[in-house]
């Protein structure tokens, strides 16, 4: 969860207080999980991802990145062979220091480029310049980290698809490992319902709302589609692999953290916002920090407000198959036409109109299918 101005930065800064929360609620969320399932480093197993993000987490000092790591491998322990991944924004005074990342453990950098046109930035109400892009690259490598991704965005208004295709070509000259590339995303979190006081978002400010308004008028699914398919066509003839919707790999790459979520594998997860999934139940934080904090501090502190859902039945069933189809990977072909797969009924229609393709024992998207994909996701659900 992304929070700004006086809780982050100045005299009424709120930095100190929300890291000492943090610390409180994954000591509380590990002595939980000692009493599910044991102390670490019996026959528990270490956690194999870790991923700060959720906005700049670099802005955070060094010093509380090494806490909040340092209490993690104590309390849940970390696999020695572990995925470490924090999100960063480019500019020299977001990034933070990549010598002291790596010294805490991070070996893997998420760099927040979103485009590489001046214009662009500057419309998105991004502060860093493309050089500084190259920057973070080069001091990641030098730090030692072992693998850089970027995010980039298309379909922002303004952008042709020969810029799109520059920035694409920008992307592969740094020499990073990894991209994921998303299309502008517009939604209204308010009118989802997803703002209340136990919600997993903030309120749309104002201005934001005012700006998206406006942009969306902008966007263009026939640009997008283009778009998309020169992202295809690039990405893979420069040897990434397109495992995902929207990622793409160099091989030994690939998001090994959004795989568990896309494999529904277990995870936990702390902090304003977050999500956490046991195979069954979805649990989240609210978003609001005024809350977070009151939970979590004082003499007896709680786990923070929020709320949860149980994931069964035809639900699990269907956003497991919407999942899998996610991936490159696909879904295996016995699965996907048995009866009691959601997919079963929507089969022979989406193979007949080139949504799906058989590949061996599986049937994936095809490129098309990608990028319709919502239109099938949602006759399974």
């Amino acid at each position: 969860m992304v929070y700004a101005g006086s809780a982050a930065r100045g005299p009424a800064s709120r930095v100190d207080a929300y890291v000492a929360g943090l610390l409180t609620e994954i000591s509380l969320r590990a002595d939980a999980a000692d009493v599910a399932f044991g102390p670490v480093g019996g026959d528990r197993p270490s956690l194999a991802t870790v991923y700060i993000g959720g906005g700049t987490p670099t802005l955070l000092p060094s010093s509380s990145i090494a806490a909040v790591l340092g209490l993690v491998r104590a309390r849940f322990g970390i696999a020695p062979d572990a995925e470490v991944t924090i999100e960063s924004n480019p500019g020299p005074d977001e990034r933070g220091s990549a010598a002291a990342l790596a010294a805490a453990g991070v070996n893997r950098l998420s760099l927040g480029v979103q485009a590489l046109e001046p214009a662009l930035l500057r419309r998105l109400g991004r502060r860093h310049t493309v050089r500084d892009v190259a920057a973070a690259v080069e001091e990641a490598r030098a730090a030692g980290i072992q693998s850089v991704s970027v995010d980039v965005l298309y379909d922002v208004p303004g952008q042709s698809v020969s810029a799109w295709g520059a920035t694409l070509d920008s992307v592969l000259a740094l020499g990073v490992d990894h991209v994921s590339a998303y299309a502008l995303t517009l939604d209204d979190p308010d009118l989802e319902g997803l703002t209340g006081p136990l919600g997993d978002h903030l309120p749309t400010r104002a201005g934001a709302r005012r700006w998206r308004s406006a942009a969306v008028l902008e966007q263009s699914e026939d640009r997008a589609e283009e778009q998309y398919r020169l992202a295809v066509a690039r990405l893979t003839e420069a040897g990434f692999r397109g495992y995902e919707i929207s990622n793409w790999a160099r091989a030994g790459h690939e998001s090994r953290h959004n795989l568990v979520y896309w494999q529904r594998q277990p995870y936990e997860a702390v902090g304003p916002g977050a999500h956490a999934f046991d195979g069954v139940v979805r649990r989240w934080n609210a978003a609001r920090l005024d809350g977070y904090l009151r939970a979590l501090s004082g003499p007896t502190p709680a786990l923070p407000p929020g709320g949860s859902e149980v994931v069964g039945g035809v639900d699990a069933a269907a956003e497991r198959v919407i999942l899998a189809l996610r991936l490159d990977t696909g879904l295996l072909l016995a699965e996907a036409s048995s009866p009691d797969s959601p997919l079963a009924p929507h089969l022979a229609w989406a193979l007949g109109v080139g949504i799906l393709e058989t590949a061996g024992d599986a049937v994936r998207l095809t490129t098309r299918g990608r990028l319709l994909s919502n239109e099938l996701f949602s006759r399974l659900v």
